[in-house]
């Protein structure tokens, strides 16, 4: 029995590891991930020094019943485990474990360092096309590939869409390292991203003037310097909560609020209930959420390392740094700077702008219907794949098998990370995907043996008929 996972970020490596840890023989394990960033992912193998994680140490284990592992793994002090490490380190820490799964592990195990590029059904289940045009069958597959690439800003004039001065992906072949010193730059994003651009440009010694636009002007909020208090949710809150309906859960929480010590302590409170929340939203309510109140949840629920919100209030208060609310329109190449065309929040007028170069900052991307990625495009248009209406990545059963345009759930094909966002909408982050991880390693070892024992029992029935 063959299990193949496509990604070798956080999800995939997490998953290899419970795999790798509980599968015995007659199993075989592929992990399939492009070589750059393999069993550590793009937000870990490829981060630069300068970047923060965004959890604390003491955290961030990779399994959910030994949640300071990754503290332990670095011999930690007891402060420097509540602190907010490099994410290199994170991404050594998961080639680490990964590796101590497999040469412990009895099943066999592949690590492919390579892209997928094409899943399609076959007779025994499903044939895994690479991109050197190599191809091999597998019995079950697990869609791994974290988040999607970002796509190009809209209102980007096409001479502008193809010139170095519009980076579309800051982190791609060393493009922000071009930039100049003096140069006048708008970021269009003010979550995560645009504060690790903000970091990178400061540590290059960046003096030039940077406009970041979005369209509430929100900055994540900072964890406080040590973790806040645990508090439970009070019945009015768990009974808003059961209710299903995002308003409702707004009003419990605007009454509580103000008799809580710490608000990170209410959002950390909620987030073990959101899952069971997000499922019994219908699709109009969570329309809804997204248009008015996503924007306003991810500031304080995706916070910031302190000492980075303390570098992004030095940059604001320098003057360098401005952070504003509204929309780019248009954006195109002029014969010497990029001509900016962006109304501002609220108002009626348009604001012709000239800058040196634009960056694209949006972050987190799921949306299936529009993507460029090769594989997810491959399945979208085979059928194999449906998208969530909402673009929050895959249609998927409770069991996280993915749904066909038709609405069937197709046997044997799975996915976990953020392309679950449609079904669970908290589990772009460790606590959660570390628990979808051995959740989906046991119900893959289920059906692994089910079927094993189904075959068994067929070839008992053939050799008794004969």
């Amino acid at each position: 029995m063959r299990i193949t996972i496509v990604g070798a970020g956080f999800s995939g490596s997490a998953l290899a590891s419970e795999l790798a840890r509980q599968a015995g023989p007659g199993v075989e394990l592929c992990l399939i991930g492009v070589a750059d960033s393999y069993s550590r992912g793009v937000a870990y193998g490829e981060a630069r020094p300068e970047h923060l994680l965004n959890v604390r140490a003491s955290e961030l284990g990779a399994t959910p019943d030994q949640p300071g592992a990754f503290a332990d793994w670095l011999n930690l002090s007891d402060r420097a485990r509540v602190s907010y490490l490099p994410r290199l380190a994170y991404g050594e820490y998961l080639h680490a474990q990964l590796q101590t799964a497999v040469a412990g592990s009895t099943a066999a195990f592949n690590q492919i360092r390579q892209e997928a590029i094409a899943v399609e059904r076959a007779s025994a289940g499903f044939r895994v096309h690479l991109a050197d045009g190599s191809d091999f069958l597998s019995d079950r597959v697990v869609l791994a590939v974290g988040a999607l690439p970002p796509q190009a800003l809209a209102g980007v004039g096409p001479r502008l869409a193809i010139h170095p001065s519009y980076l579309n992906w800051p982190w791609q072949d060393g493009a922000i390292d071009a930039i100049a010193p003096d140069a006048r730059l708008l970021i269009v994003g003010t979550g995560l991203t645009m504060a690790d651009v903000a970091t990178t440009l400061q540590r290059r010694g960046h003096r030039g003037p940077i406009v970041a636009l979005s369209r509430h002007g929100l900055l994540p909020r900072a964890h406080g310097d040590y973790p806040p208090p645990p508090i439970a949710l009070p019945p009015a809150v768990l009974q808003a909560l059961h209710t299903h309906a995002p308003r409702e859960v707004l009003r419990a929480l605007r009454t509580l609020a103000p008799v809580v010590d710490d608000w990170r302590s209410l959002v950390d409170a909620l987030r073990p209930h959101l899952q069971d929340f997000w499922r019994g939203v219908p699709l109009p309510q969570r329309a809804s959420f997204l248009r008015h109140l996503r924007s306003y949840w991810e500031v304080v629920r995706h916070r910031i390392a302190p000492q980075l919100a303390e570098q992004l209030q030095a940059l604001r208060e320098s003057g360098q740094l401005q952070v504003r609310a509204g929309r780019l329109l248009r954006a195109r190449r002029g014969d010497d700077a990029v001509e900016a065309l962006i109304r501002e929040r609220g108002g009626t007028a348009l604001h012709s702008e000239r800058y040196d170069v634009l960056i694209r900052a949006t972050g987190l991307d799921t949306d299936v219907e529009r993507t460029t990625h090769p594989l997810v495009a491959h399945l979208r248009e085979s059928g194999l794949v449906a998208a969530d209406p909402l673009g929050l990545g895959l249609k998927v059963s409770d069991r996280f098998e993915v749904l066909d345009n038709k609405g069937g759930a197709v046997r044997g094909l799975y996915a976990i990370g953020p392309l679950l966002r449609a079904q669970l909408w908290e589990i772009t982050a460790v606590p959660e995907l570390r628990s979808a991880a051995r959740e989906l390693a046991g119900q893959l070892l289920s059906a692994t043996a089910a079927a094993r024992a189904a075959g068994a029992a067929g070839a008992q029935r053939l050799a008794v008929a004969g």
